[in-house]
C-alpha cells in the first residue's frame, strides 16, 4: 500500500484519568463520580454507590497507578514513536469539590509534570477536559449538569488550566463522547452527574435503549446536555481569547448505523439513528445551532430545552476547530420486532450477519470507519481525528512473558487501512490515537480483563497484581506502523 497519511499525521494513543491515574484521594484530589462506581464484568454490571462501601471494589481508586508511574509509561509511548498522547485532566484533582474558590496547586503541578514529560519526547498532548468524572461533591450539591450553575464552575476550571498550561498544550477536547447524553440514561451518571437519576447498576444495554426512563428524567438529561453545549461553546471562545494558537475539538461517540434491510422504514430508522446519535451534537458544536430535526424530536419526547438569554449567540460564538470521535463498531437497525429480538451489541443494534464480533459482542467493521469518516467530513468539512479505536480482548501471558495478540493487530491493521482509504477519498484526517494504548480499567464494565492496550499491565479484575508493564506483540507492530507513517502494516 502506498503511503497516504500526511507527513505530520498525529499517531498516538489514548487514556482517561479515571481509568488509569489512581491516587483517587491523594494530594488534595476530591472524589469524582467515577470513584463511586464499583468494578464489574461482562455479566455483572457495575454499580453506583452514593456512599463508598467497605467490601466493594472501586477500580478507579488505584487503576493502573499512572499517577506515580507516568514517567515510565510516557517513556514506553515514546519508544513506540507516539506523536500525540490523548489524556484527560481529572476536574476534581484541580477543583476537588467542583465549586472551590481556588484550585488545588498539587493537582496543577502533577499535570504540568506530565506535559513536560511528554514534551521531553516530542509528544503533543491532546487533553480532554471532562472525561466521565465530574466532581462528586458538585454532583451531590447541584445534581451535576442538571443545574445551570455548573456551567460557570466548568468555565472557571477551563480558564484555570488554559492559563496554567499555555505554551505546553495546544489541542483540547471539551466533553468526552458528549452524545451519550442524547442516546440514553447511562450518561446521566458518568457524564452529567445527575445523582438523583443515576441507574442503580451500569447496565449499558438497558440504559442506552432508554428502558425505564421517565419523561421527567429524559427532560433533565437533555437539558443537562444543553448545559454542556453552552459550557463547551464558552470554553472554546475562552480558549481562543487566552491563546489564539489553541485548537479545541468536540468528541463524539461515533456510531455507524446501517438499515437491516431495504425496507424503506428501516432506511428511515437508520437515518434517524444517524441524526440522534451523531448529528444532533455534531451540528450544535460544529455549526453552532440545533439541527432541523431537533424540534420534532424534542416534542415527541416531551422535552423542552430551557434556553437562557444569550444561549443562541453563545453556541454560534463557540464552534469547535476540529471534530474528534471514538469508533469501535457499527450497528444495524430495524423496525421489524422479530428481527429486533436477535442479539445486539452495546449500542442495542441488530446483529449484522456479515460481520464478526469481539468476545464482548462488539461488531468488527473497519469499512464502517471509512464510511463514517466520509459522512462526517462531507457534512462538516473541518479536520477530523479518530481519538478512540481498539479491540477489547482477554490476553494470555505466556511462560516467557510474551503476549501474542495477533487478533488486536488484525483489528488495528484493518482500521488503519480504512483510514488510508478515507484520506484518499479526500477526508482531512489529522490524527489517530487508539484507545487504551496501555491496559486500563474498562469504562463500560469496570474490569481489567477487557484489555485494549499494546502495553500489558499486571493487574486483575479483583485488584491484585504487580502493576508491572510489559510489551505485547502489538507494541512492536504499532511502533513499525508509526515509523513508516502507516505504510508498513505487516
Amino acid at each position: 500500500m502506498s503511503n497516504r497519511f500526511p507527513k505530520d499525521f498525529f499517531w498516538g494513543g489514548a487514556t482517561a484519568a479515571n481509568q488509569c491515574e489512581g491516587a483517587w484521594n491523594e494530594d488534595g484530589k476530591g472524589a469524582s463520580i467515577s470513584d463511586h462506581m464499583t468494578g464489574g464484568t461482562l455479566t455483572t454490571p457495575r454499580r453506583f454507590t452514593p456512599e463508598l462501601e467497605i467490601d466493594a471494589y472501586y477500580p478507579s481508586h488505584e487503576a493502573i497507578d499512572f499517577y506515580h508511574r507516568y514517567k515510565e509509561d510516557i517513556k514506553l509511548f515514546a519508544e513506540m514513536g507516539f506523536k500525540m498522547f490523548r489524556m484527560s485532566i481529572a476536574w476534581s484533582r484541580i477543583f476537588p469539590n467542583g465549586d472551590d474558590e481556588a484550585p488545588n496547586q498539587a493537582g496543577l503541578n502533577f499535570y504540568r509534570s506530565v506535559f513536560l514529560e511528554c514534551k521531553k519526547y516530542g509528544i503533543e498532548p491532546l487533553v480532554t477536559l471532562s472525561h466521565y468524572e465530574p466532581p462528586y461533591e458538585m454532583c451531590k450539591k447541584y445534581d451535576g449538569w442538571k443545574d445551570r450553575r455548573t456551567i460557570d464552575f466548568f468555565v472557571k476550571y477551563c480558564e484555570t488550566v488554559f492559563k496554567e498550561y499555555k505554551g505546553m498544550v495546544k489541542y483540547w477536547l471539551t466533553f468526552n463522547e458528549i452524545n451519550i447524553l442524547s442516546m440514553g440514561s447511562f450518561g446521566v451518571g458518568i457524564s452529567a452527574g445527575i445523582v438523583s437519576d443515576v441507574p442503580k447498576t451500569m447496565d449499558l444495554a438497558a440504559a442506552i435503549s432508554g428502558g425505564g426512563e421517565t419523561r421527567e428524567a429524559k427532560n433533565r438529561r437533555l437539558n443537562a446536555l444543553h448545559h454542556q453545549f453552552i459550557a463547551s461553546a464558552r470554553a472554546v471562545k475562552l480558549a481562543h481569547e487566552i491563546d489564539p494558537e489553541y485548537r479545541v475539538g468536540c468528541m463524539i461517540a461515533g456510531g455507524c448505523v446501517y438499515p437491516y434491510s431495504c425496507n424503506p422504514k428501516d432506511m428511515l430508522a437508520s437515518q434517524q439513528g444517524w441524526q440522534l446519535g451523531n448529528y444532533l451534537c455534531g451540528d450544535v458544536q460544529v455549526r453552532g445551532e440545533y439541527p432541523h430535526f431537533a424540534k420534532r424530536y424534542f416534542e415527541k419526547q416531551g422535552v423542552k430545552i430551557e434556553f437562557a438569554e444569550g444561549d443562541v449567540e453563545t453556541l454560534k460564538e463557540g464552534c469547535v476547530d476540529f471534530y474528534s470521535f471514538s469508533y469501535y463498531m457499527s450497528s444495524c437497525i430495524s423496525v421489524d420486532p422479530e428481527v429486533r429480538k436477535s442479539a445486539g451489541n452495546m449500542m442495542m443494534g441488530i446483529k449484522n450477519p456479515y460481520l464478526k464480533s469481539s468476545e464482548w459482542g462488539w461488531t468488527i467493521d473497519p469499512d464502517g470507519l471509512r464510511y463514517y469518516l466520509n459522512e462526517i467530513y462531507g457534512r462538516y468539512r473541518i479536520p477530523l481525528m479518530v481519538v478512540e479505536n481498539g479491540l477489547g480482548a482477554s490476553d494470555k501471558v505466556e511462560e516467557d512473558g510474551s503476549i501474542h495478540d495477533s487478533y488486536r493487530i488484525d483489528y488495528l491493521r484493518e482500521h488503519v487501512k480504512a483510514m488510508a482509504e478515507a484520506i484518499e477519498d479526500g477526508v482531512d484526517l489529522i490524527g489517530y490515537t487508539p484507545w487504551g494504548c496501555i491496559d486500563i480499567v474498562s469504562a463500560s464494565t469496570g474490569e481489567m480483563k477487557k484489555r485494549y492496550g499494546m502495553i500489558y499491565v499486571d493487574k486483575q479484575n479483583d485488584g491484585s497484581g504487580t502493576l508491572e508493564r510489559s510489551r505485547k506483540d502489538s507494541f512492536y507492530w504499532y511502533k513499525k506502523v508509526i515509523a513508516s507513517n502507516g505504510e508498513d502494516l505487516d
